[in-house]
């Protein structure tokens, strides 16, 4: 079973982008009309139209506490995360810092299954054998309350940066800088935590320049738009929402990846994944070097990743590469066994309101998961099912670990704090954003769980919501489906979470169709009226009956412009079948 389809197509007013340069392509003057860009402005995606350092709150104080340890050459440990925005973050302050002076710096990374996530009492310990005088947090560290306690009682001050959103309680660190903050004024909510690193280490690098440290140390000041190649790529691989802010940031992430002026480790990683770098669009960080890097924090230590992203040697650099994508190999294959495990237990979960359907919220454990790909398992039967979804493992000390995903509507993390007020004690810490969480849970309250969990969820959940919706842009004509504007779309913008790529729909006539590697469905397609075949393909294909029907085939697509052997052609991507017409 999976989740029935509803078709919405994205509208904009007749007159929108009436103010777009005239020059512009007929379908991007559409398409950018839709996404909400309308003026020629908006199409600038220049460094000088980032937000500026000082709207952020809590920096001046952060950038206090940093230039007296320079000035005073105090210990500094980078306190990181184990996915891909963690160790772009830990790899942008690191390298900053160094570039502009700073002595001593080091980094840890806690070990997902030995810490968990963040600044906790036992990480804190770990880090105190450092001796470090500032302990910086990147991409965690504001649900740290007592981390941060345990942090400064052994005599460290701590600087938090981070991007999610923070409980009632702040940590009583020395200084915070999240967007996310109740009243701070940074008008954009979407940064990543690498977003917050680089801007941290601008304003630091602008004091530093107004107090002469660079002239009077005889330090080259860093050009931090050498970093902006690893901010792109931990905005993409965090899924946050692109707004202009984000954009600019992968856009000119992107120009300097396809420059070859960009950071070694990225340019190995799109090496090992048969990825040409002159080419570089933001999925290529979304689904090529963002999950080799995570593969390291899934199956062993991110610090390996982290190393890759701080290498300066390109042989090097491409050894470890190879090494995160022998990773993610093994990663990939885990993942396939845990998803045929999760696919027969859902089959035998009880439905009391529907015979052959699913719960509202969907819950499960097994105890031979492996707890670094349970985020990922629960995406795809977020995916399948349209429901909320927390998969489990076991971790340490009798306690389950959980990963949490959501479907548009519903906000995860609020859904676990209203849990945790009606059921104090139930959950041993969760945290995150709208569409994805992490929590802990004594091994023994899992039947608890979810039952609280399912509760909520059909509290939340109407019957609109468990259908899933794919919105596109509408139909194409025949006349634009061409190479040409494959190739016109690929480089338009930097596409993505917030700022969907484009997806279109249609009905096709199916010439030929032949499943490739088991897990592909490859096809040739006509569009309806005309004498013209395209290929076409389906990525992660599943049985579900329309392979073998009769009539036009109606589906959710995306243009790509496929590079094969020296060659370029238009193909289809596949993105949902909607029927047989």
């Amino acid at each position: 079973m999976t989740a029935a389809v509803m078709l919405r197509r994205r509208e904009a007013d007749p007159s929108a982008g009436s103010a777009l340069p005239p020059d512009l392509h007929p379908l991007l003057r559409c398409l950018f009309a839709q996404r909400g860009v309308n003026e020629a402005a908006d199409l600038d995606l220049s460094l000088a139209r980032l937000h500026p350092p000082s709207s952020l709150g809590g920096m001046q104080t952060a950038v206090d506490l940093l230039e007296r340890a320079l000035e005073a050459s105090e210990r500094i440990v980078v306190l990181g995360d184990y996915d891909v925005d963690g160790a772009t973050s830990t790899s942008v302050l690191v390298r900053a810092l160094h570039a502009m002076g700073a002595t001593g710096v080091r980094y840890l990374v806690p070990n997902r299954f030995e810490f968990g996530y963040g600044l906790t009492p036992p990480i804190a310990a770990v880090a105190a054998d450092l001796d470090p005088d500032l302990l910086i947090t990147v991409d965690n560290g504001i649900s740290s309350i007592e981390g941060v306690r345990a942090a400064r009682e052994l005599g460290m001050t701590v600087i938090v940066t981070d991007h999610h959103l923070p409980g009632a309680t702040l940590p009583e660190a020395d200084a915070i800088v999240n967007p996310n903050l109740s009243g701070d004024p940074f008008p954009s909510k979407h940064l990543a935590g690498v977003g917050v690193a680089f801007y941290l280490m601008v304003a630091l690098r602008a004091r530093l320049r107004e107090s002469g440290w660079f002239a009077g140390r005889a330090i080259a000041e860093p050009n931090l738009a050498n970093l902006i190649d690893l901010v792109a790529l931990g905005t993409v691989a965090d899924v946050v929402p692109l707004d202009r802010n984000n954009r600019i940031l992968v856009e000119q992430g992107l120009r300097r990846v396809r420059s070859g002026r960009g950071n070694p480790g990225i340019q190995a990683l799109f090496e090992v994944a048969g990825r040409d770098a002159r080419q570089a669009v933001s999925s290529d960080f979304g689904f090529a070097a963002g999950p080799r890097l995570n593969a390291a924090g899934r199956l062993a230590d991110m610090s390996l990743g982290i190393r890759c992203l701080l290498e300066d040697d390109l042989d090097l650099a491409r050894h470890l590469a190879h090494e995160l994508d022998a990773l993610n190999r093994e990663r990939r294959e885990i993942e396939s066994r845990m998803r045929d495990e999760a696919l027969a237990i859902v089959d035998r979960l009880p439905d009391p309101d529907r015979v052959g359907g699913v719960p509202d919220g969907i819950c499960l454990y097994d105890a031979g998961w492996h707890q670094g790909v349970i985020g990922i398992l629960a995406s795809r039967i977020r995916e399948r099912f349209n429901r909320p979804a927390v998969v489990f493992a076991d971790g340490t000390e009798g306690e389950l670990k959980g990963s949490a995903r959501s479907v548009p509507g519903v906000h995860i993390r609020d859904l676990l704090d209203t849990i945790a007020c009606r059921n104090p004690g139930l959950m041993s810490r969760f945290g995150g954003h709208a569409m994805a969480a992490g929590l802990s849970l004594p091994r023994d309250k899992l039947d608890a769980f979810v039952e609280a969990f399912s509760d909520r969820a059909c509290e939340l959940l109407s019957d609109d919501l468990k259908q899933a919706c794919v919105v596109t842009d509408g139909p194409l004509e025949e006349t634009d489906l061409t190479l040409e504007a494959a190739t016109i779309l690929r480089h338009a913008a930097p596409w993505g979470q917030g700022f969907p790529e484009p997806l279109f729909d249609g009905a096709f006539e199916v010439l030929d169709q032949r499943v490739l590697g088991e897990r592909h469905m490859k096809l040739k397609l006509k569009p309806h009226g005309s004498d013209r075949a395209i290929d076409a393909i389906c990525f992660r294909y599943e049985q579900n009956g329309w392979e073998d029907g009769d009539g036009l085939l109606s589906i959710a697509y995306r243009m790509e412009v496929n590079a094969w052997r020296g060659r370029t052609d238009l193909q289809l991507v596949v993105e949902r079948v909607l029927g047989r017409e």
